[in-house]
C-alpha cells in the first residue's frame, strides 16, 4: 500500500492564518471517506496517517454480501483549539473552501474536537446539503437512505445519542473479545481511559456495563481515580461538550491526580481515548497494563509499540478498534441495518468479534503483532474492492 496519498490540499484562513488540511489517500466509485478534526498543532503529516487508516478501516469492514460498499480513505484537519472563540468562524470558511471536494469526493463527519452537531450546522453555513452529499449518488434511494440516518442519528439510549455509543461499543468488544481469547474474567478487570468525550465514553459506558472497573478517567483538568472504581454513569452526565467532568460530581472517594496519571494507573486494561502520540518511547515505561486499546487515532507511536510489545503488552490498533463509528454510518445509509439501536449495537457486536479475533488469530498464526495483522488482512481485501469496484490512489492506475 503506497505511502503517498492521491491528493493533499493545504489551506490558510484569510482572517486568522489558522491552517488546515484535506488528505484524500484513494477513491473508491471516486468517493473517500474521512471525519474532520480540530486541534491546536494539527499538521499535514497527522492528517496523512489518519486517511490512509481510513482506508484500511474501509477496506477491513469490506463485505462482499453488504449493500454498504467500502469508500476510499481521506481526512481533514484543522489546526486551532476548537475550545477558541474563533474556532466556529474557522470551520466554516473551511468548509467553504472545501465545498468542491465534500460535494463531489470526500464524505466528513465529527472527529476529535469537533461534534457532529457543529459539523452540520457549519456544512449549512458553508452552503452544502450534508457532510456525506458526495456518497448520494451511489444510493439506490437516497430519500429514503437519508431519513433513515437522519432518524438513527435522533436516537437516544440512557440520555446518550446512538451516533456517539456505537464506536465505543466497537471498542468495548475489541477489548472483550481479547480478555476472552486470554480466559481473562470480566469482573475484577481494571481500566483507565484517557478522555471521555465520544468515544471514551462510550466505551467506558460498556465496559462498566460488562462488569470491567472504570478505576481512572482522564479529561482536560486532570485524572480522576477511585482504586475501587469509578462511578461512569454519573461523570457521563457530568460532562460539558467537549468531554470536562464537572469535579461537583465526584464522590468523597474520588481523587484528582495530575493529567498523565492515567498512563500509570493499576490496570490491565488501558484506553486512549483521546489525542494521537499520546504513548512514546518514553512514557510508555510507566504502563503496567497487559492491553490497549487505541480508541482514539495513533495514539501510540511505532517505537513505542515495539517496546511495549517486548514486555508482553498487546496494543489492539485503531485501524480496528475505533472503526465502527464509521461502519455504522454506512450500515445505515446504505441500508444493512435500520435506525434502530438493538440492530446497529448487535451488528457492531458481531462485526467487531469476527474482525477481532480473525486479527489475533492472524497474529498468532503469522507471529507478528496484531497491528501487523491487521495490515495483512487489508492487503487481501484491498485487491478484492479493486476488482469489484475499482479504485483510484497513488499506487493504481486510474
Amino acid at each position: 500500500m503506497s505511502s503517498v496519498p492521491l491528493l493533499s490540499v493545504a489551506w490558510t484562513d484569510h482572517v486568522t492564518g489558522r491552517r488546515g488540511h484535506l488528505v484524500i489517500d484513494r477513491l473508491v466509485r471516486g468517493v473517500a471517506s474521512g471525519g474532520l478534526r480540530m486541534r491546536e498543532g494539527c499538521t499535514a503529516e497527522e492528517v496523512t496517517g489518519l486517511a490512509r487508516g481510513m482506508t484500511m478501516k474501509e477496506a477491513l469492514h469490506y463485505d462482499p454480501k453488504g449493500r454498504y460498499v467500502p469508500l476510499g480513505g481521506a481526512k481533514g484537519g484543522i489546526d486551532c483549539d476548537p475550545r477558541s472563540p474563533e474556532a466556529y468562524g474557522v470551520l466554516v470558511r473551511y468548509l467553504r473552501a472545501m465545498r468542491p471536494y465534500v460535494e463531489r469526493f470526500w464524505t466528513t463527519g465529527e472527529d476529535l474536537g469537533l461534534t457532529q452537531d457543529l459539523v452540520d450546522r457549519a456544512v449549512a453555513e458553508a452552503g452544502l446539503v450534508s457532510s456525506v452529499q458526495a456518497v448520494y449518488p451511489l444510493l439506490d434511494d437516497e430519500a429514503a437512505a437519508r431519513r433513515r440516518l437522519a432518524d438513527a442519528f435522533a436516537i437516544e439510549v440512557d440520555g446518550i445519542g446512538l451516533d456517539e455509543l456505537v464506536g465505543g461499543l466497537g471498542v468495548a468488544e475489541s477489548v472483550l473479545t481479547a480478555l476472552d481469547r486470554a480466559g481473562r474474567g470480566y469482573a475484577g478487570t481494571r481500566v483507565s481511559v484517557q478522555g471521555l468525550g465520544t468515544m471514551g465514553g462510550a466505551t467506558a459506558r460498556f465496559l462498566a456495563r460488562a462488569g470491567l472497573r472504570v478505576v481512572a478517567v482522564a479529561d482536560v483538568r486532570g485524572t480522576i481515580v477511585n482504586p475501587d472504581g469509578l462511578d461512569v454513569e454519573a461523570l457521563l452526565a457530568a460532562r460539558d461538550a467537549h468531554g470536562a467532568v464537572d469535579r461537583a460530581a465526584l464522590r468523597p472517594a474520588d481523587r484528582e491526580e495530575p493529567g498523565d496519571a492515567w498512563l500509570a494507573a493499576e490496570a490491565e486494561v488501558l484506553v486512549p481515548a483521546a489525542v494521537s502520540y499520546a504513548i512514546d518511547a518514553g512514557n510508555q515505561g510507566r504502563i503496567t497494563a497487559r492491553w490497549i486499546a487505541e480508541a482514539a487515532n495513533m495514539p501510540v507511536l511505532p517505537e513505542a509499540e515495539e517496546l511495549l510489545a517486548a514486555r508482553g503488552v498487546t496494543v489492539l490498533p485503531d485501524v480496528v478498534v475505533n472503526s465502527c463509528t464509521n461502519a455504522w454510518w454506512w450500515w445505515t445509509l446504505f441500508g444493512d441495518i435500520e435506525a434502530d439501536a438493538d440492530q446497529a449495537f448487535a451488528r457492531v457486536r458481531e462485526a467487531m468479534r469476527t474482525l477481532v479475533g480473525g486479527m489475533l488469530d492472524r497474529a498468532e498464526a503469522d507471529g507478528t503483532s496484531p497491528r501487523a495483522a491487521a495490515h495483512a488482512l487489508v492487503a487481501e481485501r484491498l485487491p478484492q474492492i479493486a476488482e469489484r469496484y475499482g479504485w483510484y490512489g497513488a499506487d493504481t492506475a486510474p
